[in-house]
């Protein structure tokens, strides 16, 4: 809004140059931009994001089985840092290290280490996400946290959007100061040569 009330302002001022002109209509037109082009922009970033993440979430559920395991054994925990600067509190303190065994979904049978829910006990059987062959795999990405990422990517591509065309506004803004100063400096000069002398308004 001051950006318009600048350019207004401008329109019938008796000093206003070229270049505050250009200036006042370099802001209008980010501006614009900023307003129609970012929200867009950021709208199809999020809708394609949604539809790409929907899809890979839709095959990893068809790929992904969610099997049981059993416990064999409980593995020992890795020795703590007794350095309070150093130690840091990870993922992997909230889960057990068990060696297990469970069956693929294609019937082949497999053991190894794997990390459980803190309480877990020798004979106790737990949800394990594998592949088709019975490898162990991540959770299958939700809906819910596909449309998160998407409304972040279409937030972060209309922010990239606005700081663009921002920057581009500087940019303009940068010339024309320097173009200013030129052209003061060449008027300077000129005034420079009467200045002081008596006959200089005669």
């Amino acid at each position: 809004m001051r950006m318009i009330r600048g350019l207004w302002r401008w329109r019938h001022n008796p000093l206003r140059r070229k270049t505050d002109v250009v200036e006042s209509y370099a802001a209008l037109i980010a501006a614009l931009i900023i307003l129609l082009a970012a929200p867009a922009v950021g709208w199809a970033t999020g809708s394609l994001a949604q539809g790409a993440l929907v899809k890979a979430a839709r095959e990893q559920r068809a790929e992904r089985h969610l099997i049981s395991a059993t416990v064999v054994k409980v593995l020992p925990h890795p020795p703590i840092d007794s350095d309070p600067e150093t130690a840091t509190a990870t993922a992997s303190d909230a889960h057990r290290r068990v060696f297990a065994q469970w069956t693929g979904p294609d019937g082949s049978r497999h053991e190894g280490a794997l990390g459980t829910h803190p309480g877990a006990d020798p004979g106790e059987r737990f949800h394990l996400w594998t592949d088709g062959h019975g490898r162990p795999m991540g959770r299958p990405l939700d809906t819910a946290t596909a449309t998160t990422h998407a409304v972040l990517a279409g937030i972060g591509a209309g922010a990239a959007t606005a700081g663009l065309v921002d920057g581009a506004r500087r940019l303009v803004v940068w010339r024309l100061m320097r173009r200013r100063y030129a052209q003061w400096d060449i008027a300077w000069e000129r005034a420079g040569q009467d200045w002081g002398r008596a006959d200089a308004d005669s």
